[in-house]
Protein backbone atom coordinates (compact mmCIF):
# COMPACT_ATOMS: atom_id res chain seq x y z
CA UNK A 1 0.00 0.00 0.00
CA UNK A 2 1.18 3.56 -0.44
CA UNK A 3 0.92 4.47 3.21
CA UNK A 4 3.97 2.30 3.50
CA UNK A 5 6.55 3.95 1.84
CA UNK A 6 8.31 6.83 3.77
CA UNK A 7 7.59 10.38 3.70
CA UNK A 8 11.02 11.87 2.42
CA UNK A 9 11.90 15.70 3.04
CA UNK A 10 14.33 17.39 0.92
CA UNK A 11 16.39 20.13 2.28
CA UNK A 12 18.26 22.65 -0.12
CA UNK A 13 20.27 25.11 1.18
CA UNK A 14 21.39 27.39 -1.19
CA UNK A 15 22.95 30.74 -1.60
CA UNK A 16 19.65 32.77 -2.42
CA UNK A 17 17.55 30.62 -0.71
CA UNK A 18 17.01 27.69 1.57
CA UNK A 19 13.85 25.13 0.39
CA UNK A 20 12.05 22.67 2.41
CA UNK A 21 9.86 20.03 0.23
CA UNK A 22 8.46 16.53 1.82
CA UNK A 23 7.43 13.92 -0.47
CA UNK A 24 6.09 10.29 -1.20
CA UNK A 25 6.03 8.02 -4.19
CA UNK A 26 2.29 7.02 -4.89
CA UNK A 27 1.90 4.15 -6.42
CA UNK A 28 2.43 4.98 -10.14
CA UNK A 29 6.02 5.84 -8.76
CA UNK A 30 5.23 9.76 -9.02
CA UNK A 31 6.14 12.12 -6.17
CA UNK A 32 3.26 13.33 -4.55
CA UNK A 33 4.37 16.56 -2.64
CA UNK A 34 3.12 16.64 1.02
CA UNK A 35 4.61 19.66 2.15
CA UNK A 36 6.79 22.92 0.80
CA UNK A 37 8.14 25.71 2.29
CA UNK A 38 10.88 28.55 1.81
CA UNK A 39 12.60 31.43 2.85
CA UNK A 40 15.65 33.89 1.88
CA UNK A 41 19.21 32.46 2.63
CA UNK A 42 21.28 35.33 4.32
CA UNK A 43 23.94 32.97 5.91
CA UNK A 44 25.47 31.27 2.76
CA UNK A 45 28.08 32.13 0.45
CA UNK A 46 29.18 30.20 -2.98
CA UNK A 47 27.41 27.32 -1.43
CA UNK A 48 28.72 26.93 1.86
CA UNK A 49 27.29 28.38 5.02
CA UNK A 50 29.43 31.32 6.79
CA UNK A 51 27.02 32.05 9.32
CA UNK A 52 25.55 29.50 11.20
CA UNK A 53 23.22 31.75 13.08
CA UNK A 54 21.17 32.94 9.83
CA UNK A 55 21.20 30.02 8.30
CA UNK A 56 19.40 28.04 11.39
CA UNK A 57 16.79 30.92 11.73
CA UNK A 58 16.50 30.42 7.52
CA UNK A 59 15.79 26.54 7.90
CA UNK A 60 13.77 26.93 10.44
CA UNK A 61 11.14 29.33 8.73
CA UNK A 62 11.13 27.39 5.47
CA UNK A 63 10.52 24.55 7.95
CA UNK A 64 7.62 26.34 9.60
CA UNK A 65 6.29 27.33 6.14
CA UNK A 66 6.09 23.84 5.29
CA UNK A 67 4.64 22.79 8.28
CA UNK A 68 2.18 25.58 8.01
CA UNK A 69 1.10 23.82 4.47
CA UNK A 70 0.49 20.74 5.94
CA UNK A 71 -0.09 20.35 9.43
CA UNK A 72 -0.32 16.82 9.93
CA UNK A 73 3.27 16.25 8.61
CA UNK A 74 5.88 15.06 11.32
CA UNK A 75 9.41 15.68 10.23
CA UNK A 76 12.77 13.99 12.27
CA UNK A 77 15.06 13.78 9.26
CA UNK A 78 15.74 15.40 6.23
CA UNK A 79 18.41 15.00 2.73
CA UNK A 80 20.62 17.55 2.95
CA UNK A 81 22.29 19.13 -0.79
CA UNK A 82 25.66 20.04 -0.51
CA UNK A 83 27.95 22.04 -3.02
CA UNK A 84 30.71 24.84 -2.63
CA UNK A 85 34.30 25.36 -3.94
CA UNK A 86 35.25 22.84 -1.24
CA UNK A 87 33.82 20.05 -3.42
CA UNK A 88 36.54 17.79 -4.77
CA UNK A 89 36.46 14.24 -6.54
CA UNK A 90 39.04 11.84 -7.30
CA UNK A 91 38.79 8.05 -9.18
CA UNK A 92 39.62 4.94 -7.63
CA UNK A 93 40.14 1.27 -8.00
CA UNK A 94 39.12 -1.51 -5.52
CA UNK A 95 39.15 -5.21 -5.74
CA UNK A 96 37.99 -7.75 -3.07
CA UNK A 97 38.39 -11.61 -3.20
CA UNK A 98 35.10 -13.60 -2.23
CA UNK A 99 35.04 -15.69 0.63
CA UNK A 100 31.79 -18.11 -0.81
CA UNK A 101 33.06 -18.39 -4.48
CA UNK A 102 30.85 -21.39 -4.96
CA UNK A 103 28.14 -18.82 -4.42
CA UNK A 104 26.23 -16.13 -6.74
CA UNK A 105 27.37 -12.54 -5.63
CA UNK A 106 24.97 -10.49 -3.47
CA UNK A 107 23.98 -7.25 -2.82
CA UNK A 108 26.23 -7.29 0.90
CA UNK A 109 29.49 -8.08 -1.24
CA UNK A 110 28.87 -5.12 -3.32
CA UNK A 111 28.08 -3.01 -0.14
CA UNK A 112 31.28 -4.29 1.77
CA UNK A 113 33.31 -3.26 -1.79
CA UNK A 114 31.57 0.20 -1.62
CA UNK A 115 32.54 0.51 2.34
CA UNK A 116 36.06 -0.37 1.48
CA UNK A 117 36.59 2.92 -0.67
CA UNK A 118 35.62 4.80 2.36
CA UNK A 119 39.14 4.23 3.75
CA UNK A 120 40.60 5.88 0.73
CA UNK A 121 43.84 8.29 1.45
CA UNK A 122 42.62 12.11 0.88
CA UNK A 123 44.43 14.76 2.76
CA UNK A 124 44.25 15.99 5.81
CA UNK A 125 41.21 18.18 6.63
CA UNK A 126 38.54 16.67 3.58
CA UNK A 127 36.09 14.13 4.47
CA UNK A 128 34.64 11.57 2.15
CA UNK A 129 30.91 12.98 0.94
CA UNK A 130 29.94 9.74 -1.19
CA UNK A 131 31.27 6.58 -3.21
CA UNK A 132 29.74 6.05 -6.33
CA UNK A 133 30.22 2.31 -8.53
CA UNK A 134 31.31 3.03 -12.28
CA UNK A 135 31.72 -0.18 -13.76
CA UNK A 136 32.23 -3.44 -12.31
CA UNK A 137 34.73 -6.45 -13.16
CA UNK A 138 34.14 -9.93 -12.16
CA UNK A 139 37.71 -11.77 -12.57
CA UNK A 140 38.70 -11.53 -15.89
CA UNK A 141 35.09 -9.81 -17.49
CA UNK A 142 35.45 -6.04 -17.77
CA UNK A 143 32.61 -3.41 -18.09
CA UNK A 144 29.50 -4.90 -15.61
CA UNK A 145 27.26 -2.29 -14.37
CA UNK A 146 25.51 -5.03 -12.21
CA UNK A 147 27.43 -7.65 -10.78
CA UNK A 148 24.76 -9.63 -8.82
CA UNK A 149 24.55 -13.37 -9.67
CA UNK A 150 27.55 -13.52 -11.12
CA UNK A 151 29.55 -16.25 -10.48
CA UNK A 152 33.78 -15.84 -9.66
CA UNK A 153 36.83 -15.10 -7.63
CA UNK A 154 37.12 -11.92 -7.30
CA UNK A 155 35.41 -8.59 -7.73
CA UNK A 156 36.63 -5.26 -8.20
CA UNK A 157 35.19 -1.35 -9.63
CA UNK A 158 36.18 1.82 -10.50
CA UNK A 159 35.00 4.49 -8.39
CA UNK A 160 33.97 7.87 -8.36
CA UNK A 161 34.78 9.26 -4.51
CA UNK A 162 33.54 13.35 -3.95
CA UNK A 163 35.18 14.73 -0.97
CA UNK A 164 34.77 18.05 0.98
CA UNK A 165 35.80 20.37 3.49
CA UNK A 166 35.32 18.87 7.08
CA UNK A 167 34.10 22.21 8.60
CA UNK A 168 32.16 23.00 5.92
CA UNK A 169 30.48 19.59 6.12
CA UNK A 170 30.04 20.44 9.53
CA UNK A 171 28.88 23.52 9.45
CA UNK A 172 25.76 22.20 7.46
CA UNK A 173 25.11 19.09 10.06
CA UNK A 174 25.41 21.78 12.95
CA UNK A 175 22.77 23.97 11.39
CA UNK A 176 20.89 21.09 10.59
CA UNK A 177 21.16 19.88 13.78
CA UNK A 178 20.25 23.28 15.91
CA UNK A 179 16.91 23.69 13.47
CA UNK A 180 15.75 20.50 15.50
CA UNK A 181 16.21 18.59 12.14
CA UNK A 182 18.77 15.42 11.85
CA UNK A 183 20.67 14.85 8.50
CA UNK A 184 20.05 11.43 6.98
CA UNK A 185 22.16 12.09 4.37
CA UNK A 186 24.52 14.72 2.60
CA UNK A 187 24.24 14.64 -1.14
CA UNK A 188 26.07 16.54 -3.67
CA UNK A 189 23.78 18.82 -5.46
CA UNK A 190 24.49 18.40 -9.21
CA UNK A 191 23.38 14.70 -8.58
CA UNK A 192 20.22 15.54 -7.36
CA UNK A 193 19.40 17.95 -9.88
CA UNK A 194 20.63 14.97 -12.06
CA UNK A 195 18.38 12.56 -10.29
CA UNK A 196 15.21 15.18 -10.95
CA UNK A 197 15.70 16.11 -14.34
CA UNK A 198 17.61 13.30 -16.41
CA UNK A 199 15.61 10.14 -17.66
CA UNK A 200 17.98 6.45 -17.71
CA UNK A 201 18.36 7.44 -21.95
CA UNK A 202 20.22 10.56 -21.21
CA UNK A 203 22.47 8.52 -19.09
CA UNK A 204 22.81 5.82 -22.02
CA UNK A 205 23.43 8.57 -24.27
CA UNK A 206 25.67 11.23 -22.15
CA UNK A 207 24.96 14.45 -20.68
CA UNK A 208 26.06 16.81 -18.82
CA UNK A 209 23.69 18.31 -16.12
CA UNK A 210 24.27 21.83 -15.30
CA UNK A 211 22.74 23.32 -12.28
CA UNK A 212 23.00 27.08 -12.21
CA UNK A 213 22.27 28.12 -8.79
CA UNK A 214 22.97 31.26 -6.77
CA UNK A 215 26.54 30.62 -5.58
CA UNK A 216 28.13 27.66 -7.59
CA UNK A 217 26.92 25.86 -10.73
CA UNK A 218 27.33 22.33 -10.47
CA UNK A 219 28.70 19.74 -13.22
CA UNK A 220 28.10 15.97 -13.57
CA UNK A 221 28.57 14.56 -16.54
CA UNK A 222 27.20 11.10 -17.43
CA UNK A 223 28.24 8.57 -20.45
CA UNK A 224 26.98 4.76 -21.22
CA UNK A 225 25.13 4.93 -18.21
CA UNK A 226 28.15 5.82 -15.96
CA UNK A 227 29.19 8.92 -14.26
CA UNK A 228 31.95 10.12 -15.49
CA UNK A 229 32.69 13.22 -14.01
CA UNK A 230 31.72 16.08 -11.21
CA UNK A 231 32.67 19.51 -10.86
CA UNK A 232 31.70 22.76 -8.85
CA UNK A 233 32.18 26.01 -11.15
CA UNK A 234 32.46 28.39 -8.45
CA UNK A 235 30.60 31.28 -10.82
CA UNK A 236 26.92 31.65 -11.11
CA UNK A 237 23.77 33.97 -10.67
CA UNK A 238 25.04 36.03 -7.70
CA UNK A 239 27.52 36.92 -9.79
CA UNK A 240 25.77 37.90 -12.89
CA UNK A 241 24.18 40.17 -10.81
CA UNK A 242 27.07 41.47 -9.04
CA UNK A 243 28.20 42.49 -12.22
CA UNK A 244 24.82 44.38 -12.88
CA UNK A 245 25.16 46.15 -10.26
CA UNK A 246 28.64 47.39 -10.39
CA UNK A 247 28.55 47.76 -14.45
CA UNK A 248 25.34 49.70 -14.08
CA UNK A 249 25.42 51.89 -10.89
CA UNK A 250 22.33 49.95 -9.40
CA UNK A 251 21.40 48.63 -5.88
CA UNK A 252 21.57 44.68 -5.65
CA UNK A 253 17.78 44.32 -5.42
CA UNK A 254 17.14 46.26 -8.52
CA UNK A 255 20.15 44.50 -10.13
CA UNK A 256 18.48 41.10 -10.04
CA UNK A 257 15.41 42.15 -10.72
CA UNK A 258 16.81 43.54 -14.03
CA UNK A 259 18.05 40.51 -14.59
CA UNK A 260 15.16 38.15 -14.15
CA UNK A 261 12.71 40.28 -15.97
CA UNK A 262 14.63 42.09 -19.03
CA UNK A 263 18.21 40.34 -19.17
CA UNK A 264 19.31 38.12 -21.61
CA UNK A 265 21.92 35.82 -22.26
CA UNK A 266 22.86 36.89 -25.86
CA UNK A 267 23.30 40.14 -26.74
CA UNK A 268 22.42 40.02 -30.28
CA UNK A 269 18.75 39.45 -29.22
CA UNK A 270 18.33 42.39 -27.10
CA UNK A 271 16.94 45.36 -28.71
CA UNK A 272 18.89 48.50 -28.87
CA UNK A 273 16.31 50.69 -28.59
CA UNK A 274 14.39 49.58 -25.28
CA UNK A 275 15.51 51.38 -22.19
CA UNK A 276 14.74 50.11 -18.33
CA UNK A 277 13.73 53.14 -16.31
CA UNK A 278 15.47 53.08 -12.42
CA UNK A 279 13.71 55.21 -10.02
CA UNK A 280 16.32 57.94 -8.08
CA UNK A 281 17.60 57.49 -4.77
CA UNK A 282 16.71 59.82 -2.33
CA UNK A 283 15.54 62.73 -4.83
CA UNK A 284 18.24 61.74 -7.27
CA UNK A 285 16.45 61.59 -10.55
CA UNK A 286 15.54 58.22 -12.55
CA UNK A 287 17.97 56.19 -14.14
CA UNK A 288 17.92 55.00 -17.93
CA UNK A 289 19.28 51.44 -17.91
CA UNK A 290 19.59 50.21 -21.89
CA UNK A 291 18.78 46.69 -22.30
CA UNK A 292 21.23 46.14 -24.74
CA UNK A 293 24.13 47.17 -22.23
CA UNK A 294 22.45 44.77 -19.28
CA UNK A 295 22.21 41.65 -21.75
CA UNK A 296 26.33 42.60 -22.86
CA UNK A 297 26.97 41.92 -19.10
CA UNK A 298 25.18 39.00 -18.63
CA UNK A 299 26.77 37.31 -21.82
CA UNK A 300 29.99 37.95 -20.55
CA UNK A 301 29.56 36.04 -17.52
CA UNK A 302 27.68 33.27 -18.56
CA UNK A 303 29.62 32.64 -21.20
CA UNK A 304 32.59 32.39 -18.80
CA UNK A 305 30.41 29.96 -16.83
CA UNK A 306 30.45 27.65 -20.11
CA UNK A 307 33.51 28.04 -21.09
CA UNK A 308 34.42 26.54 -17.51
CA UNK A 309 32.00 23.75 -18.57
CA UNK A 310 33.63 23.06 -21.78
CA UNK A 311 36.60 22.48 -20.28
CA UNK A 312 35.95 20.03 -17.82
CA UNK A 313 34.07 18.27 -20.79
CA UNK A 314 37.55 18.31 -22.26
CA UNK A 315 39.24 16.93 -18.88
CA UNK A 316 37.45 13.76 -19.70
CA UNK A 317 37.19 13.76 -23.24
CA UNK A 318 33.34 14.24 -24.30
CA UNK A 319 33.63 17.20 -25.54
CA UNK A 320 32.60 17.27 -29.69
CA UNK A 321 29.65 16.15 -29.63
CA UNK A 322 30.38 12.78 -27.66
CA UNK A 323 27.63 13.57 -25.96
CA UNK A 324 24.40 12.50 -27.52
CA UNK A 325 22.06 13.81 -24.88
CA UNK A 326 23.17 17.05 -24.91
CA UNK A 327 23.63 19.61 -22.06
CA UNK A 328 20.70 19.59 -19.45
CA UNK A 329 20.61 23.23 -18.41
CA UNK A 330 18.86 23.46 -14.54
CA UNK A 331 18.45 25.30 -11.53
CA UNK A 332 16.89 29.18 -10.82
CA UNK A 333 20.24 30.80 -13.57
CA UNK A 334 18.42 28.30 -16.44
CA UNK A 335 15.30 30.32 -17.01
CA UNK A 336 17.41 33.13 -18.70
CA UNK A 337 16.11 34.20 -21.92
CA UNK A 338 18.20 32.65 -24.81
CA UNK A 339 20.69 30.48 -22.80
CA UNK A 340 19.81 27.73 -24.89
CA UNK A 341 21.75 29.29 -27.68
CA UNK A 342 24.47 30.51 -26.14
CA UNK A 343 25.21 26.85 -24.37
CA UNK A 344 25.09 25.37 -28.16
CA UNK A 345 27.41 28.15 -29.06
CA UNK A 346 29.69 27.94 -26.38
CA UNK A 347 30.04 24.01 -26.41
CA UNK A 348 29.06 23.04 -29.61
CA UNK A 349 26.65 20.53 -27.84
CA UNK A 350 22.32 20.86 -28.01
CA UNK A 351 21.00 21.93 -25.03
CA UNK A 352 17.52 21.55 -23.47
CA UNK A 353 15.93 23.34 -20.02
CA UNK A 354 15.78 20.20 -17.42
CA UNK A 355 12.67 20.58 -15.70
CA UNK A 356 11.71 17.98 -12.55
CA UNK A 357 7.94 17.37 -13.44
CA UNK A 358 8.02 14.45 -15.09
CA UNK A 359 8.83 12.99 -11.60
CA UNK A 360 6.15 14.72 -10.19
CA UNK A 361 1.91 13.52 -9.71
CA UNK A 362 -0.54 15.17 -11.30
CA UNK A 363 -1.98 18.19 -9.29
CA UNK A 364 1.25 19.11 -7.67
CA UNK A 365 2.07 23.04 -7.72
CA UNK A 366 3.12 24.04 -10.98
CA UNK A 367 5.59 26.13 -9.29
CA UNK A 368 7.45 23.77 -8.02
CA UNK A 369 8.03 21.80 -11.41
CA UNK A 370 10.28 25.03 -12.21
CA UNK A 371 13.91 24.26 -12.85
CA UNK A 372 14.56 26.09 -9.43
CA UNK A 373 13.35 23.11 -7.26
CA UNK A 374 15.14 20.31 -9.25
CA UNK A 375 18.14 19.93 -6.04
CA UNK A 376 15.46 19.58 -3.79
CA UNK A 377 13.27 17.33 -5.99
CA UNK A 378 16.04 15.23 -6.68
CA UNK A 379 17.05 14.86 -3.35
CA UNK A 380 13.64 12.90 -2.18
CA UNK A 381 14.17 10.53 -5.50
CA UNK A 382 17.87 10.08 -3.78
CA UNK A 383 16.09 9.01 -0.51
CA UNK A 384 13.54 7.01 -2.17
CA UNK A 385 16.63 5.33 -3.73
CA UNK A 386 17.92 4.43 -0.45
CA UNK A 387 14.81 3.36 0.64
CA UNK A 388 14.26 1.17 -2.26
CA UNK A 389 17.51 -0.55 -2.36
CA UNK A 390 18.02 -0.55 1.40
CA UNK A 391 21.31 0.64 1.26
CA UNK A 392 21.38 2.46 4.56
CA UNK A 393 18.80 0.65 6.77
CA UNK A 394 16.20 3.29 6.35
CA UNK A 395 13.82 3.34 9.06
CA UNK A 396 9.95 3.39 7.49
CA UNK A 397 8.43 5.38 10.29
CA UNK A 398 11.09 8.15 10.36
CA UNK A 399 8.41 10.44 9.12
CA UNK A 400 4.78 9.90 9.24
CA UNK A 401 1.56 11.83 8.13
CA UNK A 402 -0.53 10.84 10.88
CA UNK A 403 -4.69 9.57 10.13
CA UNK A 404 -7.38 10.87 12.07
CA UNK A 405 -9.06 8.70 14.66
CA UNK A 406 -11.63 8.59 12.77
CA UNK A 407 -10.25 7.34 9.97
CA UNK A 408 -8.56 4.56 11.86
CA UNK A 409 -12.22 3.29 13.33
CA UNK A 410 -13.10 3.17 10.00
CA UNK A 411 -10.23 1.05 8.59
CA UNK A 412 -10.58 -1.38 11.75
CA UNK A 413 -14.16 -1.68 10.61
CA UNK A 414 -13.75 -2.63 7.17
CA UNK A 415 -11.12 -4.69 7.80
CA UNK A 416 -12.94 -7.00 10.13
CA UNK A 417 -15.50 -7.30 7.29
CA UNK A 418 -12.90 -8.63 4.91
CA UNK A 419 -12.68 -5.16 2.68
CA UNK A 420 -9.56 -5.11 0.35
CA UNK A 421 -6.33 -3.07 1.06
CA UNK A 422 -6.91 -1.26 -1.76
CA UNK A 423 -10.40 0.10 -0.41
CA UNK A 424 -8.31 0.90 2.61
CA UNK A 425 -5.31 2.92 1.19
CA UNK A 426 -7.96 5.20 -0.86
CA UNK A 427 -9.59 6.34 2.11
CA UNK A 428 -6.50 6.49 3.73
CA UNK A 429 -5.98 8.90 0.84
CA UNK A 430 -8.93 10.45 0.81
CA UNK A 431 -8.42 11.27 4.44
CA UNK A 432 -5.08 13.41 3.75
CA UNK A 433 -6.78 15.30 0.88
CA UNK A 434 -8.94 17.16 3.23
CA UNK A 435 -5.54 19.61 3.33
CA UNK A 436 -4.87 19.84 -0.36
CA UNK A 437 -6.95 23.16 -1.09
CA UNK A 438 -5.40 24.66 1.74
CA UNK A 439 -1.80 23.45 1.11
CA UNK A 440 -2.24 24.63 -2.50
CA UNK A 441 -4.14 28.03 -1.60
CA UNK A 442 -0.87 28.24 1.19
CA UNK A 443 1.92 27.93 -1.52
CA UNK A 444 0.35 30.10 -4.11
CA UNK A 445 0.04 32.47 -1.30
CA UNK A 446 3.44 32.45 -0.43
CA UNK A 447 4.33 32.59 -4.02
CA UNK A 448 2.41 35.72 -5.11
CA UNK A 449 3.73 37.13 -1.73
CA UNK A 450 6.86 37.10 -3.15
CA UNK A 451 6.18 38.57 -6.75
CA UNK A 452 4.93 41.09 -4.93
CA UNK A 453 7.96 42.68 -3.19
CA UNK A 454 9.96 42.33 -6.16
CA UNK A 455 10.78 45.38 -8.21
CA UNK A 456 9.19 46.50 -11.16
CA UNK A 457 11.14 48.65 -13.44
CA UNK A 458 10.10 49.78 -17.14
Amino acid sequence: MNQEKPIIVGLDIGTTKIAVIAGRKNEYGKLEILGFGRANSNGVKHGQVLNIDETIKAIRTAMENCLASNPALRVKEVYVGIAGHHIKSLQTRGDIVRQRTEEEIIQAEIDQLIADQYKTYIPAGDQIIDVIPQEFTVDNHPNIANPIGYGGVKIGANFHIITGDKNAIRNINRSVEKADLLTKDLVLQPLASAAAVMAQEDMEAGVAIVDIGGGTTDLAVFYEGILKHTAVIPFAGDNITNDIKTGLGVLKSQAEQMKVQFGSALANEAKSNAFITIPGLRGMPPKEISVKNLANIIQARMSEILDFVTYHLKQVGLDNKALNGGVVLTGGGSQLKHLIQLTEYVTGLNARIGLPNEHLAIGHIDDLSKPTYSTCIGLILKGYDDFEHNRKEFEQNYLQVEVPEALKSTEKELAEKDAIPESVDAMRRAGLSGFWDKFRDRIIELFHEEEDSKFNGR
